[in-house]
C-alpha cells in the first residue's frame, strides 16, 4: 500500500534504454528489438514487477470495439436471460462488446461492478433491473459515464425508463380473463413489500398488481409470496386447501413461477383451463412447455434498441423525435381455454 506503481519510464531507465524500445517489446512492435535489447528489458519488467496500465492503453488505442457494461440483477431466470441475449446482440452490431455483471439484488454487488466497469474504461453502462439505482446513478455521473435504465429499477433517479407500463401489463392480462373468459373471482400470486421479497423483482409484481385491480368486475386475493418458484408452489397451495370455493382464474405475476403454479394446480386435482384459467406475463421463447401460458409479453428487442440509441445519443434523444414507448402485448395461449 502507498508504493508507487513501476512506469515505462522506470523499465527504460533499469535497462538503459528508451521508453519506445519498452513499448515495442512490450507490444511487439511496430519496430524491431534486438535479441540482446529485448532480453535487457525483459529482465527489467521482472525485477521491477511491471504491469501495463490497461486503462492507459484503452484510452490511447484506437479500436473498432467500443465496451459495455451491462447489469442485470439474475441471469437465472429467462427474462433477463432474454434481455441479455437482445443486449450483446444489437450491442454487437454497433460495434460494441458486451461485459456482464449478475448483481443478485445485491446492492454492494452493484456498486463493485459499476466501480469495476467504471475503472475498466467503459462506454457506457446498461442497467436491467436495478437493485440500487440512486447510487448506480451517482457513480455513473461522478465517472462521466453514460448509463440507460431497462424494465424496472428500485430507488429514485432522474431519469427515464426504458421498457414497458407495467401497470398496463397487468391490466393486459387481467382483463383477458374478466372480459373474455368472465372470470372475476381471481387470485393474483406476487409479493411486493420489501417483508415479502427480499431478492426478488418486486418494484414490477406492485405495478402489475395495480394494474390487476384497474379491471372492472374483477374481484382479486392477493396471494404473497417471495418470488421464488417454491414460494409460488407453497402459498398456492394454502391457498386452495383453505379456501372454501375455488377462484375461477389465476394471474401471475411473473415468469419465475408460473410452473410452479400450474403444478400447484394440477397437484391439488384441476384441470387447466377447464376447472381453472390462468394468465401470466413474459416467457416469449416458452412454447413447449406442459401449459402455453397466456401471457402479457414485452417486446425485449424493441426495448433493447431504444435503449440502446439512448446510451449512443443521449443529447439527440432529449432534442429529436420522441420515438413511440414500447408496449406491452399479449399472447394468447391454452391455459386460458382460448386455444386448445
Amino acid at each position: 500500500m502507498g508504493t508507487k506503481r513501476p512506469t515505462v519510464a522506470d523499465v527504460a531507465r533499469r535497462a538503459g534504454t528508451s521508453t519506445a524500445v519498452v513499448s515495442y517489446v512490450l507490444n511487439d512492435g511496430p519496430r524491431p528489438v534486438s535479441d540482446p535489447l529485448r532480453a535487457r528489458v525483459s529482465r527489467a519488467i521482472d525485477e521491477l514487477d511491471y504491469r501495463p496500465d490497461r486503462r492507459a492503453q484503452a484510452l490511447r488505442r484506437q479500436r473498432r470495439w467500443r465496451q459495455i457494461g451491462l447489469l442485470v440483477p439474475d441471469l437465472t431466470l429467462p427474462l433477463f436471460g432474454e434481455f441479455v441475449g437482445s443486449v450483446e446482440r444489437h450491442a454487437r452490431m454497433r460495434d460494441y462488446l458486451t461485459l456482464v455483471g449478475n448483481t443478485g439484488y445485491e446492492p454492494e454487488r452493484e456498486e463493485e461492478f459499476v466501480t469495476a466497469f467504471t475503472e475498466g474504461g467503459i462506454d457506457g453502462l446498461v442497467v436491467v433491473g436495478a437493485c440500487n439505482a440512486t447510487t448506480t446513478a451517482a457513480q455513473c455521473a461522478q465517472a462521466r459515464v453514460p448509463v440507460v435504465w431497462m424494465h424496472n429499477v428500485r430507488g429514485d433517479i432522474d431519469s427515464e425508463i426504458v421498457g414497458i407500463d407495467h401497470v398496463e401489463a397487468g391490466e393486459l392480462a387481467t382483463r383477458h380473463l374478466v372480459e373474455t373468459h368472465d372470470c372475476r373471482d381471481l387470485a393474483f400470486v406476487g409479493g411486493f413489500t420489501a417483508d415479502d421479497v427480499a431478492h426478488g423483482d418486486r418494484e414490477t409484481v406492485e405495478q402489475r398488481y395495480h394494474g390487476a385491480m384497474q379491471v372492472d368486475g374483477a374481484a382479486i386475493t392477493q396471494v404473497s409470496t417471495d418470488l421464488t418458484a417454491g414460494g409460488a408452489y407453497a402459498a398456492v397451495r394454502d391457498l386452495l386447501q383453505r379456501r372454501p370455493t375455488l377462484p375461477a382464474g389465476v394471474v401471475v405475476a411473473t415468469y419465475g413461477q408460473a410452473a410452479a403454479t400450474t403444478r400447484a394446480l394440477v397437484d391439488h386435482g384441476l384441470r387447466i383451463p377447464e376447472d381453472i384459467k390462468v394468465v401470466g406475463f413474459d416467457g416469449s421463447q416458452d412454447r413447449y412447455g406442459q401449459f402455453d401460458v397466456t401471457s402479457a409479453q414485452q417486446p425485449v428487442d424493441a426495448i433493447t434498441d431504444l435503449a440502446l440509441d439512448n446510451l449512443n445519443a443521449p443529447a439527440a434523444s432529449a432534442t429529436g423525435p420522441v420515438p413511440a414507448a414500447p408496449v406491452p402485448f399479449l399472447h394468447v395461449g391454452s391455459s386460458c381455454g382460448c386455444r386448445g
